[in-house]
């Protein structure tokens, strides 16, 4: 039989996408199990989500590990020590580092309010994304679901879902709608690749 897919998630904030993820595993959408939850912030959100499911829930930041060094080696050894198949960024605002990035290469996944390659990289997170594209006159957005590599949103493009923007769009009011696509891409993104209907290069398939 093919086992569950385990699951790593991080997160930095209030965990919405997290929340998408951990109910859909529950009622049986994605074929996979939440296994732990990393997050850098301690009063987030996204940790008591994970602890009200009953899943493993740890704070690593830079005041846990002021180090670089022995915060991406804490980050990897806690996701190894889960049996972590799937790393998945769901609104974690930080650079994984070479040693996370290296153990678990070509099975991290991120999720990102915009159609990348546009409006993707460094400082381009939250709502800044929506404001520029606001400010660059596009009359569309969206949700773009990408392997992670060394360098912010330049990953291979996994999945994508179109979100129009409206000409009374504010930041907020875009932020939202794409918050929905958000959700549903990633939720349909992991589904495909827990069934073995999305391939990525690092992970075997199947699963036994």
């Amino acid at each position: 039989m093919r086992r569950r897919l385990k699951l790593g998630l991080l997160a930095s904030g209030r965990g919405s996408n997290l929340q998408a993820v951990i109910d859909a595993c529950a009622d049986g959408h994605i074929d996979a199990e939440p296994c732990v939850v990393v997050c850098n912030n301690r009063d987030a959100e996204a940790l008591a989500r994970a602890a009200t499911a009953g899943i493993a829930a740890v704070h690593l930041s830079s005041r846990t590990h002021p180090a670089p060094a022995a915060l991406d080696a804490a980050i990897r050894d806690t996701l190894a020590s889960h049996g972590v198949d799937l790393v998945v960024l769901a609104g974690y605002m930080k650079r994984l580092g070479p040693l996370t990035l290296e153990r678990f290469r070509g099975r991290i996944v991120n999720i990102h309010p915009a159609l990348l390659p546009q409006f993707g990289g460094q400082g381009m997170y939250g709502m800044r994304v929506h404001e520029a594209v606001l400010a660059a006159g596009a009359c569309e957005s969206g949700a773009t679901v990408h392997l992670v590599d060394a360098e912010y949103d330049r990953g291979a493009i996994l999945a994508q879902s179109r979100v129009p923007v409206h000409a009374r769009d504010t930041a907020p009011t875009l932020a939202a709608r794409v918050l929905d696509a958000e959700h549903t891409l990633l939720v349909d993104t992991l589904a495909r690749i827990a069934r073995g209907a999305l391939h990525l290069p690092g992970l075997s398939t199947p699963l036994r």
